[in-house]
């Protein structure tokens, strides 16, 4: 869980890491955690530009096809970017090809 977590009142409590947390974790769970503290970026930016704050599907499939598809709008925004410096490599190059002298054979 994250760092704001402060218990719950369930019956059978399972065994709660936190993020940071140093004593006791090791193996699985050390990996799980640095796995989770990669991606917590990530999730933090969709919450806030993906619009994955607040879900106004029904169900648990509105749930499901919520997170989908701020995924696909995740990745489609970075292939949108990744294709704008392909472009603008592309001018560039056009540019200097273009903009370069052009040079005159004198005929013999």
């Amino acid at each position: 869980v994250d760092k704001g977590y402060r218990g719950h009142d369930a019956q059978n409590p399972r065994r709660v890491f936190i993020s940071g947390q140093k004593r006791g974790v090791f193996g699985v769970i050390k990996r799980e955690l640095r796995r989770r503290s990669a991606i917590e970026p990530i999730i933090g930016h969709l919450k806030a530009e993906g619009h994955l704050g607040r879900c106004y599907l029904k169900g648990r499939a509105g749930d499901a096809a919520n997170v989908v598809l701020s995924a696909v709008g995740h990745n489609f925004r970075r292939i949108l970017a990744w294709l704008r410096y392909l472009l603008c490599l592309f001018l560039a190059q056009l540019w200097r090809t273009l903009a370069r002298p052009a040079s005159i054979n004198p005929a013999s």
